[in-house]
């Protein structure tokens, strides 16, 4: 028994801890329910958590906030849903194209951005969310105005169409396991280190050598780049999108989800965008809500988004990740983080 429990402590204090967090629920929920409005909910929370696990990197890691990747996620999505529909180009090449498409965009912004420091990053990065969204709307040849975009094609692979709950549902999480693997490789990495000395001190990463303007720049290209590639899953998986959906309270929900899940580390932050990607959906997936309970989640969706960030950063600053360190290696209330 000490041992399986040595075992867990270590699985969990590791960054692989989120790809076994991810695995179990991945093999467990079409046994518990395989009814396709569940497995289409468990799809929006899959694209989720690729967004949220380069959004942990570059936040929880590198310590750089961005209150504009919701910008980055249409990008994606648009990217590919054009280039597959009007177009006609094959399905891998449309996705990899948004993929780098919200890459280069994150570039493109981080190159004069990330010079700066606080809530003038903030500042910045919400500025581009907001032109990227009248983009969205004005680019109406491509993107459909406030009309939005609809008739996105099924997914293809080798010529067969994933055109249905299950196989949208094993494709985006066989991504999103993937993509946990790649970001729990570079945790664990010397470019993973130097983030993590980033994140502690700018001035003292800069004293041991690490190019700090060049790593900021890399961890935001490719955690825009993360973003895309859930937008152009998101896309192909709904078959609808606008640019209501990628709004700057879309870019909120998606910084709550990693100070919720806890800096400094992967498992929290997955755990986190499960949970909240969930609560809108509570009515249908928890039997026997009533409907108070269920207009009041409705409702106040986004406070609750809110108040649960106050929450963590008063009460447990390290987020569910910390708490999961925590109760697992026994530290009392009031000892400090340890970083996964």
């Amino acid at each position: 028994m000490t041992a399986i429990k040595a075992t867990l402590r270590r699985l969990l204090r590791a960054p692989y801890s989120a790809v076994l967090l991810v695995g179990l629920l991945v093999a467990a929920v079409p046994l518990v329910s395989p009814e396709r409005y569940v497995l289409r909910v468990m799809v929006y929370v899959g694209v989720n958590v690729i967004i949220i696990a380069g959004l942990a990197l570059l936040f929880g890691y590198a310590g750089q906030i961005s209150m504009g990747h919701a910008a980055f996620v249409g990008i994606g999505a648009y990217t590919s849903a054009y280039l597959v529909g009007p177009l006609g180009m094959p399905w891998l090449a449309g996705v990899a194209a948004g993929t780098l498409l919200a890459a280069a965009g994150g570039l493109v912004l981080a190159l004069p951005a990330l010079r700066l420091h606080g809530h003038y990053l903030a500042m910045a990065t919400l500025g581009f969310a907001e032109i990227m969204h009248v983009v969205f709307r004005e680019a109406r040849h491509i993107t459909g105005g406030n009309d939005g975009l609809g008739g996105i094609a099924y997914p293809e692979v080798a010529g067969y169409a994933i055109d249905t709950p299950l196989g949208m549902y094993l494709l985006v999480w066989g991504v999103a396991i993937a993509v946990l693997v790649v970001v729990a490789n570079i945790v664990r990495s010397r470019p993973g280190r130097a983030m993590q000395a980033l994140h502690a001190t700018e001035s003292g990463a800069l004293a041991c050598g690490v190019d700090t303007v060049s790593l900021k720049v890399r961890t935001f290209a490719f955690s825009a780049g993360l973003a895309g590639l859930g937008g152009a899953l998101y896309a192909h998986s709904v078959g609808f999108i606008s640019p209501t959906t990628f709004g700057l309270e879309q870019s909120v929900i998606l910084v709550a989800m990693v100070v919720v899940g806890g800096t400094g580390s992967l498992a929290g932050p997955a755990i986190a965008a499960i949970a909240l990607t969930l609560l809108p959906y509570a009515d249908a997936l928890i039997p026997g809500l009533s409907q108070g309970t269920v207009a009041v989640l409705q409702d106040w969706e986004t406070d609750i988004y809110g108040i649960a960030m106050i929450l963590v950063v008063i009460f447990a600053p390290a987020g569910i990740g910390g708490l999961i360190r925590r109760a697992w290696s026994r530290q009392p209330a009031g000892a400090g983080e340890v970083r996964t």
